[in-house]
């Protein structure tokens, strides 16, 4: 068990954060899509207990290979990040995953995709995420609140504020404040 501390910014495009990572001296890592599926009870226990359910699938877009993720997320603490208790589970497969999920009584909420580049530097990872009717987003994961905060100055990032809210959270509202019924979303 783990505590995720990240930062997340909306960004109009990734280009001029590409070649900053690459001028202090960042490590590409990779491009992958992601299918994330959401899941919670009928009563939507997860929802209101502040807690998450995830699915993930990670098709490496270099070798078309997939990874299956799955992720609990515990409540957010307090603090000027996103700080959150995460566990997570390699499984082998998604359907059988997602059959298990079901069985246990949870049911799927949202899936959407993601297109994810992945950057290191300093003992972070920075992600340059792309969601549908959301945007660009970059977030800074790493081990202390400081390595990320120095990290977002180096990147030119310090005066855009922090989005707090998950891409579910904001997906969510968006669907509801366009009158969308959709519960799957894809580029």
């Amino acid at each position: 068990m783990a505590v995720e501390i990240e930062a997340k910014m909306k960004v109009a495009d990734f280009a001029p954060l590409r070649e900053k990572l690459k001028q202090l001296g960042a490590r590409e890592q990779g491009k992958v899509l992601e299918t994330n599926t959401f899941f919670d009870t009928d009563d939507r226990s997860m929802l209101a207990a502040d807690k998450g359910l995830r699915l993930r699938q990670k098709t490496d877009l270099s070798t078309n290979t997939d990874v299956h993720i799955i992720t609990y997320k515990g409540p957010r603490q307090q603090g000027v990040m996103k700080n959150r208790e995460e566990i997570e589970l390699n499984v082998e497969s998604g359907k059988d995953a997602t059959a298990l999920l079901e069985i246990l009584g949870f049911h799927r909420i949202l899936t959407f995709e993601k297109r994810r580049e992945t950057w290191l530097l300093d003992n972070c990872e920075i992600e340059l995420d792309e969601i549908p009717h959301l945007g660009h987003f970059v977030e800074i994961e790493g081990p202390r609140e400081e390595t990320i905060l120095k990290i977002r100055e180096s990147l030119g990032l310090k005066d855009r504020p922090m989005v707090r809210e998950s891409y579910i959270a904001l997906l969510m509202t968006f669907l509801q404040e366009h009158g969308e019924t959709k519960r799957v979303v894809r580029f």
